[in-house]
């Protein structure tokens, strides 16, 4: 096969954009409950149907009263009821009087402030007197403060976090539309694999880039729907290229893509659909495939032809597979954040092409955050991921970091709401 890019490979950010360039939304959508929908991205906007918390609330334990200026020290109000939650007092606030009321309490008609208890003293006969400066806080909630009638709540496109699943069940929404989760199929390839507890024949390994990705893939909300390994068959592999096309959305492929006697994804990726482009310019992860299948209909099925190395296979999955499923889904491609921080010892490696090396975070004792590659940064080496915080993004000619140099970097971490 012709070299479709320079013989180093594509680089990293024309890859991307030639994988985003071919991904198309699914459209498919479901109804599901919130308890359900942690992951899954909002198929449409939700909207607020009216105002919440829908009245005006205390914001502490005190007592409300309808004074709109700071009261003076001194003044007296007197007690003519209470309000709690759920338990609101029913009558219009007047002038002179004031209502016991507790946090999240709705207000009486009338009143505009609530004077935190610990500024109050109450007498004998009913009465309460401020006896601490009130400030001007009214330290009233609105009634609209989380959201007005018709607010955007959820936009669409929009991956579902706890703190958004919390807002929609504050505001009585049930259930939200969320688009179809792609279908992932994996197949790993190999004449040298064997299953992690077999006996291992001398020159095997035992298999684990399917324990890898499918953990990564969970870890980023997708499950897989298949999973083979297959030796380095060409007619085996041609039929469950063929298999895997009609079932899935998106087919992710291990090792066969270099240019190897036993490397056969690459041509039959040619043969039952089309290669879009194949090696990258990239440190670890040059031999990489993406392409489609043609299904019988000839629809295409995306394919991801990963390295065959497991680090290699992890990375290139989270700079090209993880965009790509997120614009299956619908929504917009979110990469890792991310920022730039100093080598916290020196790097020494071979230049040539960009390197995304896995790292650690370090914090000071003054907070100062610095980046620490230890060990060995072999593609094959599965111990390099392990406990990775960061990828530094290396240029290709740099050869060396002094301790201290300033290196962009990835963070590996996901938020929690």
């Amino acid at each position: 096969m012709a070299e479709p890019f320079p013989a180093e490979g594509l680089p990293l950010e024309q890859a991307l954009a030639a994988v985003l360039a071919a991904i198309k939304p699914l459209g498919q959508r479901q109804w599901l409950p919130l308890a359900q929908a942690l992951g899954r991205v909002s198929a449409e906007a939700v909207l607020a149907r009216e105002a919440i918390p829908g009245f005006r609330a205390s914001i502490l334990d005190g007592y409300a009263v309808v004074d709109g200026q700071e009261p003076p020290l001194g003044q007296r109000w007197r007690l003519v009821g209470r309000s709690a939650p759920a338990r609101p007092y029913g009558q219009p606030l007047q002038p002179g009087e004031a209502i016991r009321i507790l946090t999240g309490a709705p207000l009486p008609h009338g009143a505009v402030r609530v004077l935190a208890q610990e500024l109050m003293q109450a007498d004998g006969d009913g009465q309460v007197e401020l006896v601490k400066p009130a400030g001007e806080r009214l330290w009233v909630r609105r009634a609209d403060e989380e959201a007005a009638p018709g607010q955007e709540l959820v936009a669409a496109g929009v991956r579902l976090t706890p703190a958004l699943l919390a807002r929609l069940a504050a505001c009585g929404v049930a259930q939200v539309p969320v688009a179809a989760a792609p279908r992932i199929a994996l197949l790993i390839t190999g004449d040298e694999l064997v299953a992690a507890g077999q006996p291992r024949p001398s020159g095997a390994i035992w298999e684990s880039n399917s324990t890898l990705l499918q953990s990564l893939l969970q870890r980023l909300g997708y499950g897989v729907a298949h999973c083979q390994v297959v030796a380095d068959d060409p007619a085996a592999l041609r039929r469950t290229l063929e298999q895997l096309a009609e079932t899935a959305d998106v087919v992710v492929s291990t090792g066969g893509v270099s240019a190897g006697d036993s490397d056969w994804i690459r041509p039959l990726l040619q043969e039952l659909g089309e290669v879009e482009f194949w090696k990258l310019f990239l440190k670890p992860g040059r031999p990489f495939a993406f392409g489609a299948l043609r299904r019988a209909d000839g629809a295409p099925v995306p394919l991801f032809g990963l390295p065959g190395n497991p680090v290699a296979a992890a990375i290139t999955a989270l700079q090209l597979l993880w965009p790509a499923l997120q614009q299956l889904e619908g929504a917009e491609p979110r990469p890792c954040p991310r920022f730039q921080l100093p080598m916290a010892q020196p790097l020494r490696r071979s230049a040539g092409r960009p390197e995304l090396a896995r790292a650690r975070l370090q914090v000071d004792g003054a907070g100062a955050l610095s980046a620490l590659v230890e060990g060995s940064q072999a593609s094959s080496r599965i111990g390099s991921l392990q406990e990775a915080d960061l990828l530094l993004e290396l240029p290709a000619d740099v050869a060396e970091l002094p301790a201290g140099s300033p290196v962009w970097a990835q963070l590996l971490r996901l938020p929690l709401f």
